[in-house]
């Protein structure tokens, strides 16, 4: 392998041909034995300037005006990040869900920690240090601790939670 000085005459021509506009290539091809790469480089420690841009480049380039009647409407795309192998599916119920919203759960259906099982809704309501404390011990779903209402509270989409303001603290 030869090793190539930059001597003061290659660096003129290197001068020379950079302020005539050539690229590094075709600089790299006219010197010869010197790579692309290399006249990059000794470019950069020279500090040359950069090459003015030709009018029609230096122009930004003018869009055409959409009428108003094809304006285009954005649909949102569902977001999955990662490896979605493992994402789970969830199969939404079209019947009445029994819970009641805003954490209104029948008496009968309130469970302590010891009357949990896998087909009950794991669901906390309350304050764990409070004796009201119970949980919401609905119809679980398959797979999943916590019955449809609960579950679409507990698995929502990262895009969605996103988007949502935060809530008002009362």
């Amino acid at each position: 392998m030869t090793v190539l000085t930059w001597s003061d005459d290659r660096v003129e021509q290197l001068k020379k041909l950079w302020e005539g506009g050539l690229s590094a290539s075709q600089i790299a091809a006219e010197l010869g034995n010197v790579t692309r790469n290399a006249v990059i480089g000794k470019v950069h420690r020279l500090g040359l300037s950069g090459r003015a841009k030709s009018p029609s480049s230096a122009a930004p380039r003018q869009r055409k005006a959409r009428p108003a009647a094809q304006q285009m409407m954005r649909v949102a795309r569902p977001v999955s990040r990662g490896n979605t192998a493992l994402a789970h599916a969830f199969e939404t119920e079209m019947e009445a869900d029994p819970i009641a919203y805003d954490n209104v759960v029948p008496m009968s259906q309130r469970l302590s920690l010891l009357e949990l099982n896998e087909a009950t809704c794991h669901w906390p309501i309350g304050d764990p240090s409070s004796s009201e404390f119970f949980f919401c011990g609905g119809r679980a779903l398959n797979s999943l601790p916590y019955c449809a209402h609960h579950s679409r509270i507990a698995y929502q989409p990262a895009g969605d939670r996103r988007r949502q303001p935060p809530k008002p603290v009362r």
